[in-house]
């Protein structure tokens, strides 16, 4: 082999090392499967055509979905009419005051839709105002957790900005949750829009609380508030003009997403708590959402 003949040989022979180091590069790359959405964002479209929204938000890609009472059928109803669809629903959101006697029947009935979370997504301010109030929810939730975890359920909370509000201790209320919940029994479905509202990054909560975020809701939002009307609780629910479809926003969802196995992320949920078109939302989000790699 004379000089030149060696030296293509040696190119070719870099040149397919750095294609095969791209290619496995590229097979590395993560993507969200399947994707799900929170009926909440389509509830006006069910209440005028349940059947046909199930039926559309199926041909738009949709593979999972997440409800709560406003958007279920009876439970054997909303089975079949998740089959017929090709949809299952492996999450429910539950009302604070089901966690307590009426939990059993509540299990019983999301096992015959073939869900295996319950979510608690909101604490009554009632409850929250008391004092001592999030640690006493913390102890609810745990109760509410164990009977939950005997019948092969899991039981999670979901999160608004004012788990982020510091109390009179500098404390924030999500903090109080995480500490004072066994992990076995509370997990987490971390609203990604609210709280980042609420000034925090979720990617930091991944590396603390590894594993104990199974769940997502992927919202996304067009700006960010002033973290001072925040913090001080000027900021409301309905200032929704913040919200926008997922991949239209800020949100750098990559940088999320890239911690999604420490997190423990298994179920995805596209949501937006007040679309102008909901379908529309729907669909935009989902091929948003379908394109990211990570």
């Amino acid at each position: 082999m004379n000089r030149r003949t060696f030296l293509g040989a040696l190119s070719a022979a870099g040149a397919a090392t750095m294609a095969g180091h791209h290619l496995a590069w590229a097979a590395e790359q993560r993507r969200i499967k399947p994707i799900g959405i929170q009926l909440y964002t389509v509830r006006d479209a069910l209440r005028h055509d349940y059947d046909g929204t199930l039926a559309g938000l199926a041909e738009i890609g949709y593979r999972e979905v997440e409800s709560g009472q406003d958007q279920d059928k009876p439970p054997k109803e909303m089975r079949e009419a998740l089959n017929r669809h090709g949809l299952t629903s492996p999450s429910y959101h539950v009302d604070w005051k089901r966690l307590g006697e009426d939990l059993p029947q509540v299990i019983d009935d999301n096992k015959i839709v073939g869900r295996t979370y319950l979510v608690m997504p909101w604490i009554p301010e009632e409850v929250r105002n008391q004092p001592d109030g999030w640690k006493h929810a913390a102890e609810y939730l745990n109760h509410a957790g164990e009977t939950a975890r005997k019948s092969e359920i899991q039981l999670a909370y979901h999160n608004h900005w004012m788990e982020f509000i510091p109390l009179p201790d500098g404390r924030l209320p999500y903090d109080l949750l995480l500490e004072n919940t066994d992990p076995n029994l509370l997990k987490m479905e971390m609203d990604l829009g609210w709280i980042t509202v609420g000034g925090q990054d979720p990617v930091k909560y991944f590396q603390r609380y590894p594993g104990r975020f199974p769940l997502v809701h992927v919202k996304d939002v067009h700006s960010i508030p002033d973290a001072a009307s925040v913090r001080g609780g000027r900021f409301a629910g309905e200032n929704m003009s913040i919200l926008a479809d997922v991949g239209t926003g800020v949100i750098d969802w990559k940088r999320i997403f890239v911690h999604s196995e420490q997190a423990g992320i298994k179920h995805y949920f596209v949501e937006h708590d007040n679309p102008k078109n909901s379908m529309e939302t729907a669909r935009v989000s989902y091929q948003y959402v379908e394109r990211l790699r990570f």
